[in-house]
């Protein structure tokens, strides 16, 4: 049997490696073991903050939407109470959107939940 040779297939892995961890400092972007323990920790990050971003932006429409009510005489509890209960379904997204955008249309959308 012939005798293989894993010099291409180990280099060419290598070398896709510290491609991807390009712009790090130190040995993290020279060395194939840093930079393989630095590309991990990596995508556990970038895994972790993709469900963090979710959170984050949540809870910005919040204080966008409860600062916006709060001008308008209404807590944020008591908007989105009104709200539910005048059978409106604006998710939290476009209720923060009106708040910056459109001041008149969210002006509008707090009455309806006042008299709910």
């Amino acid at each position: 049997m012939a005798r293989v040779k894993r010099g291409v297939t180990a280099h060419r892995r290598h070398k896709r490696l510290l491609n991807a961890a390009e712009g790090r400092r130190g040995t993290r972007s020279k060395l194939v073991k840093p930079a393989r323990e630095a590309l991990l920790h990596a995508l556990a990050y970038a895994t972790r903050d993709r469900k963090q971003r979710k959170r984050q932006l949540r809870e910005l429409w919040i204080i966008r939407i409860n600062a916006a009510a709060r001008e308008r005489g209404v807590t944020y509890g008591a908007l989105i109470a009104g709200l539910r209960k005048a059978e409106v379904s604006l998710d939290r997204k476009i209720l923060a959107d009106l708040a910056v955008r459109d001041a008149a249309t969210f002006g509008q959308i707090v009455e309806v939940a006042r008299g709910a």
